[in-house]
């Protein structure tokens, strides 16, 4: 792709990256497209200035975010996959118990929701709206299951599609119960979670369904990740899977969260 007319020939890696910084400062994130257009320069110059490890800034869902601030810490698939699978596994279960023959689902992506779509109960008639490859993967085995697979730009981070069609498409459809996952789940703060590209969608769907429902293990209460998404109070139910102590209960006293501690 080549440099916009107006580029600055001048203007060194150097000079651009300090002005990254300040602007990163300011707003906290900055989308690639406006980052590209603030230093006058091809989307692909500001992914190649980024990539020096020296840049201080890293890409983080389609935004230039601080990587040395604990909300520029990047998420990986593989690093969440193995972390809490007994506290998830239970918040789970709890959440595929409500779910009746005939319902159109969404599921949301994420090592929990792998988990969710594992939990399906079996030779049930569903329709399930997903976009994510390990989620998709799974439902699609599963032969009384129509699967709409939301398609684009794919992430590796999470293993997941975001476009705009895609987004047209799911506002479209009639949804029973929207399953959505979080990173981070604070009494103030809201729902957060690490990707900025599933922003959209977790609030397209939150918006469509009839009923949401934030399915988290244990240790998502209390944390703040860099993309916000919702309000706490956006969630008819909030399960949450593993133990939580009484000092951390207290927070979420007036919010309809179950808490799940073991199999039933």
């Amino acid at each position: 792709m080549a440099e916009t007319p107006n580029a600055r020939p001048s203007e060194t890696r150097v000079q651009r990256l300090q002005r990254l910084r300040r602007a990163v400062e300011s707003s906290g994130a900055l989308h690639l497209k406006d980052a590209a257009e603030l230093l006058k320069v091809s989307e692909m110059t500001v992914r190649r200035d980024l990539a020096g490890p020296e840049a201080a800034l890293a890409l983080l869902g389609g935004y230039v975010v601080n990587a040395a601030s604990p909300t520029g810490i990047k998420y990986t698939f593989e690093q969440e996959i193995d972390q809490h699978t007994q506290d998830k596994l239970l918040a789970c279960r709890s959440a595929a118990a409500s779910i009746k023959e005939g319902d159109t689902i969404f599921i949301d992506c994420g090592t929990t929701m792998q988990s969710l779509a594992d939990c399906l109960p079996e030779d049930m008639p569903l329709s399930v709206i997903c976009y994510s490859m390990n989620v998709a993967t799974i439902v699609t085995r599963r032969p009384a299951t129509q699967v709409m697979l939301m398609g684009g730009l794919y992430h590796p981070s999470s293993q997941s599609f975001s476009s705009d069609d895609g987004l047209s498409y799911l506002r479209r459809l009639g949804i029973n119960k929207a399953f959505i996952s979080a990173g981070g789940l604070h009494w103030t703060r809201g729902s957060s979670c690490s990707n900025f590209h599933e922003v959209a969608i977790k609030q397209a769907a939150i918006a469509t369904a009839m009923e949401s429902i934030l399915v988290v293990d244990a240790s998502k209460l209390g944390s703040l990740k860099p993309a916000f998404f919702s309000d706490v109070g956006a969630f008819s139910r909030i399960i949450v899977g593993g133990s939580v102590p009484s000092d951390m209960r207290k927070h979420f006293r007036s919010l309809p969260v179950e808490y799940v501690t073991s199999a039933t």
